[in-house]
């Protein structure tokens, strides 16, 4: 029996119950919403498939939910697998081969798909079509196979990563973008409903204030008050429980956790506030070079605590007031 790359599985069956299942569900991204329902009514209307989609945006905001949303919207099924998982050609062709007419196939992490897949990925995008080479030398033979007409959606956090040729093959490009401070408070509250606990309205404005913006960082911090309340109070999420909670997690006033602290305290105190390479930074804090590029930094970017120059990074006024250290340019007094 032939083996297919896995699709991928829920971070948990909570995870899946707090996806929204309906457009009203989904708060936030409404300019988003609005130009693919725009695309998928006109398409229903043609009776044909909506072209190619790209996602793309940090993590946690909604992609793969959104490619949920439009297939439920289609009435059609939904394929999903990853960039990383499709490892072969071959794995590629077992899955374009299986679908059925209508269906919807999603790729989240687009960026790491192989490089050989694109080759096989675009006569599919573009004409429905298959083109196998089987053999190798001189015996090798080329064969075409016709597809069922299917609408691709790829989601990526790093769009400039994707290579011109396929992201040109999308028929429309959308970019979600951090949510407002009230959509954050809408969700925690959807999601605390769904949880079957009572939050206070301070409570719900203290954990949106440290959720970066974030759904899913909200929905997780939710959780994680909520097991403390039920632990350490009466099974409500008030403002008293929701500060000792994030207090007790280590999770600060901007949503700062210790490794993004401990990042602009390296700068500060260990390179008298940069600038710093990124080699140096990573090796100084333990840390991975691609966690810092890819969680740590754009935040602390985005709060203003750390800029890049070109000689490295260097740790903003911001950051020293947020740390409680003397600001004196280039000095610092602890």
């Amino acid at each position: 029996m032939e083996t297919y790359p896995e699709p991928i599985k829920e971070e948990n069956t909570l995870e899946s119950t707090l996806r929204p299942g309906s457009w009203q569900e989904y708060i936030g991204q409404d300019r988003v919403k609005k130009n693919i329902r725009i695309i998928i009514t006109a398409a229903k209307q043609r009776r044909e498939m909506p072209e190619h989609l790209l996602l793309y945006g940090n993590s946690g905001l909604g992609k793969t939910t959104l490619a949920y949303l439009i297939a439920k919207e289609m009435g059609a099924s939904i394929r999903v697998t990853s960039g990383p998982s499709i490892e072969r050609a071959g794995d590629l062709a077992a899955i374009l081969t299986n679908l059925s007419p209508g269906d919807i196939l999603f790729i989240d992490e687009l960026h790491r798909l192989n490089k050989f897949c694109e080759e096989i990925i675009y006569p599919a995008m573009e004409d429905a079509r298959l083109n196998l080479i089987l053999g190798r030398g001189p015996m090798a033979r080329t064969i075409n196979l016709e597809l069922p007409p299917f609408t691709l959606i790829g989601a990526t956090t790093k769009i400039a990563l994707l290579s011109p040729p396929l992201r040109n093959r999308f028929g429309a490009t959308f970019q979600l973008n951090l949510y407002t401070q009230e959509n954050i408070e809408r969700i925690i509250s959807r999601s605390a409903g769904i949880l079957k606990v009572k939050t206070s309205p301070e409570a719900t404005k203290t954990i949106a204030e440290r959720s970066r913006s974030n759904p899913r960082i909200a929905n997780r911090l939710l959780k994680r008050v909520r097991d403390f309340a039920q632990i350490e109070g009466k099974g409500v999420i008030d403002s008293d429980i929701s500060k000792k909670a994030l207090e007790f997690l280590e999770i600060d006033d901007f949503g700062l956790e210790p490794a993004d602290r401990r990042i602009i305290e390296t700068i500060i105190k260990k390179f008298e506030g940069g600038p710093v390479g990124i080699q140096a930074l990573a090796a100084a804090t333990s840390e991975e070079q691609d966690a810092i590029l890819d969680i740590y930094e754009p935040y602390l970017m985005q709060l203003g605590f750390i800029e890049r120059t070109p000689r490295g990074r260097t740790a903003t006024k911001s950051a020293y007031q947020h740390l409680g250290v003397k600001y004196r340019g280039k000095q610092t007094l602890l």
